[in-house]
């Protein structure tokens, strides 16, 4: 329920606090007084659009806040949930600004959100009800939400139904993936069999390119590597031209060490470094010296090693960067060409399985197409029952369930038949209901579904009444009223067959001060509201009979919402 809308800055409005409370909440005043402009204040915390035009002349930015009691509505709760906005004892609050440079911001509890979220938001809070509103009745999409939500049966249906679809069009799509690919299976097969065998034939082993590059670069830098053995060991053993190399070097020190350690022990850690370091240099020298021994420059398998890595190179280029993406290509390949081979097996297999599953999807749509009909003979009742009462006595609607091929609704083409005199057979709405009748037929759909789990708490009627007076005005009056009873109602209205229906009456008033126009809303008292009903009864000049007349009005409405309470 929508506890507080305060505006700031919003073309007529310099700064505005409105209390509203459950029930039916009236806004009256005079044309132009700047009723719309309330609308469209709630609109941009809605989600609809807000541009710089609605900024005040005269003031840098514009604010709209409202403060919504959500109490424990799960839909809306589920969805703050999901967009990470906490939801403090129930209470929401919607705040969204911009500025003349058109920078604007939304806080949701003191979230930034997006316009995408806020409009789905606010599709939760608040539903309204005005031209557009009429106009989207007739589109297909709103008439089968419309039927749909009139049976909780049938939400199990369609998501049976859909889920069935789903699998369906999986299945066809794939069929017809196989279908196209067997044109060019006969080419396709001989490439796979080339590529697998060129693979194949090569007996790659994981490892081998690394091994080989080693090899390789140890064959043909085998001169080098012999010359550097040479004086390395001609370093370490020394020669006739070079003296004693290091080993014997160090052999000659610990023989000198060890004799002149008879005399003093001083130097017994040096000894022992010495004699550890010469063990260790006499081994490696060892292993230097054996792999001089065992090196060997052999240019055959140079060649052979080379032309080794010339054909995993080849494979490489073509199939992938290592032995790893080579054999994982050739096993890839070989499974496409066994699903190649077993193509017209695949396909006979898959067409058999949709065809078990087309029938299961036809037979979950005949269900769905059976309660369409039954639920649209019971909503055409209930909604043909507050038309007789808006002033339609012969009105007459249908829904329409005919058949249609397989789509993601079901199997069936919808429509609304209306006809709004008894001796024209029902057409469809779009082609035969004036402006007025549309508005009417709204109303009485909104009467028989604002009661629903997931309709908003809230709803707007702007400016209903239009065309309308006399008997169907006080109709109307009734069907909001009865609205109210349960829900949360804002109504903007010209009529005082309305308007003495409402809980909260708010009066707004248009002023120039000082060249400067203001907008103000006030809360009216029942003396107030008495005068206010008689005006919209009987124009500017008000006399004893009018006032006498808005009383009566007023005890009449006030006996009238009593009996929908106790409904």
């Amino acid at each position: 329920m929508l506890n507080t809308l305060t505006i700031w800055n919003f073309a007529l409005l310099e700064q505005v606090q409105i209390d509203f409370d459950k029930g039916l909440n009236i806004l009256t005043g005079e044309t132009g007084a700047g009723k719309s402009i309330l609308i469209d204040a709630l609109g941009a915390i809605l989600g609809n659009r807000l541009s710089t035009e609605f900024i005040r002349n005269g003031a840098d930015w514009l604010r709209v806040e409202a403060v919504f009691d959500i109490g424990r509505q799960e839909n809306i709760i589920n969805f703050l949930t999901e967009n990470a906005i906490d939801v403090p004892d129930g209470e929401l609050i919607i705040t969204r600004q911009i500025t003349s440079n058109g920078r604007g911001t939304i806080l949701v509890n003191g979230c930034h959100t997006t316009v995408t979220v806020l409009k789905r938001l606010g599709l939760l809070l608040v539903d309204i009800h005005g031209q557009n509103e009429n106009l989207a009745l007739l589109n297909s999409a709103n008439q089968f939400k419309l039927l749909d939500g009139s049976d909780d049966r049938i939400g199990g249906a369609l998501g049976a139904y859909q889920e069935a679809y789903g699998q369906l069009c999986q299945r066809e799509k794939a069929l017809e993936e196989k279908e196209k690919n067997s044109v060019d299976s006969v080419q396709k097969i001989d490439m796979l069999k080339w590529q697998i065998q060129e693979i194949e034939s090569a007996q790659l082993q994981v490892g081998e390119d690394e091994e080989l590059e080693a090899d390789i670069k140890k064959l043909a830098n085998a001169e080098k590597i012999s010359n550097y053995v040479s004086e390395a060991c001609e370093q370490l053993y020394g020669g006739s031209s070079s003296g004693p190399g290091i080993v014997s070097g160090l052999e000659i020190v610990l023989e000198n060490l060890r004799s002149l350690s008879r005399y003093d022990d001083s130097l017994d850690g040096a000894i022992r470094a010495i004699d550890e370091a010469y063990n260790q240099i006499k081994d490696s020298a060892y292993d230097v010296r054996d792999y001089g021994d065992e090196l060997e420059y052999n240019p055959q398998l140079l060649d052979k090693l080379q032309g080794r890595m010339d054909v995993i190179d080849k494979l490489r280029k073509k199939y992938g960067a290592s032995i790893e993406d080579i054999l994982a290509f050739a096993e890839k390949a070989q499974q496409e060409l066994f699903d190649i081979e077993n193509y017209d097996e695949d396909i006979a297999s898959l067409k058999d399985e949709i065809d078990d599953i087309r029938k299961n999807t036809k037979q979950l749509a005949e269900k769905l197409t059976s309660l369409r009909k039954q639920a649209g003979e019971r909503l055409a009742m209930a909604i043909e029952e507050h038309l007789h009462a808006l002033g339609m006595g012969e009105a007459r609607l249908e829904f329409s369930v005919k058949e249609a091929p397989l789509n993601s609704l079901g199997a069936d083409a919808l429509e609304i038949l209306f006809s709004a005199n008894p001796d024209q057979p029902p057409k469809s709405i779009q082609k035969v209901a004036s402006g007025g009748e549309l508005s009417r037929v709204v109303l009485a759909i909104k009467a028989v579904t604002a009661f629903r789990d997931e309709s908003p708490a809230s709803m707007v009627f702007d400016e209903i009444d239009t065309g309308i007076g006399g008997k169907t005005a006080q109709m109307v009056a009734e069907r909001i009223a009865m609205i109210a009873a349960g829900k949360q109602v804002l109504c903007i209205t010209h009529l005082p067959q309305i308007a003495c229906m409402a809980d909260v009456h708010l009066y707004i008033r248009k002023q120039v001060v000082k060249g400067q126009t203001y907008t103000n809303v006030t809360p009216l008292t029942k003396g107030e509201r008495v005068n206010e009903i008689a005006r919209m009864a009987s124009g500017v000049d008000i006399s004893a009979a009018s006032l006498d007349n808005a009383r009566e009005m007023l005890v009449n409405a006030e006996t009238r919402k009593q009996q929908y309470q106790k409904r």
